[in-house]
């Protein structure tokens, strides 16, 4: 099970990449969701799978009797959820300003501090 979840990261690691490396705003905005989904499901792979009971255990008793799930992962996974789509919400209204100012999504024909009658700065080192 965990193999199968371990490919599935790595898929969406890499379809990740892909959208963040497009010339679109959109498509860069759809990597970063992605990004943050698969993080998620590395952090929930990395804390185990198991189909245990819930981590309470009885007042009388110092240990757990029986094996429990680790909650710590799943505290983890709960607040990355929260931060990822506070951070997406954040960008998804920066792209639609930017989209609203210059009237384009694509990241090449936003030059508002580099004007098309000047040469392009270089790209390289």
């Amino acid at each position: 099970m965990e193999a199968g979840f371990s490919v599935l990261i790595g898929v969406f690691f890499s379809v990740a990449i892909y959208l963040m490396l497009s010339r679109q705003i959109v498509r860069m905005l759809l990597g970063i969701a992605i990004l943050g989904n698969a993080v998620n499901l590395l952090i929930f792979t990395a804390g185990r799978l198991t189909r245990e009971v819930p981590p309470v255990i009885p007042p009388e008793v110092y240990t757990p009797v029986e094996a429990t799930a680790n909650p710590l992962p799943q505290a983890l996974v709960l607040t990355a959820i929260v931060i990822s789509f506070s951070f997406f919400a954040y960008l998804l209204v920066l792209a639609f300003r930017a989209y609203q100012e210059l009237g384009t999504d694509n990241i090449d024909e936003m030059r508002v501090a580099e004007p098309e009658d000047e040469q392009a700065p270089s790209q390289g080192y």
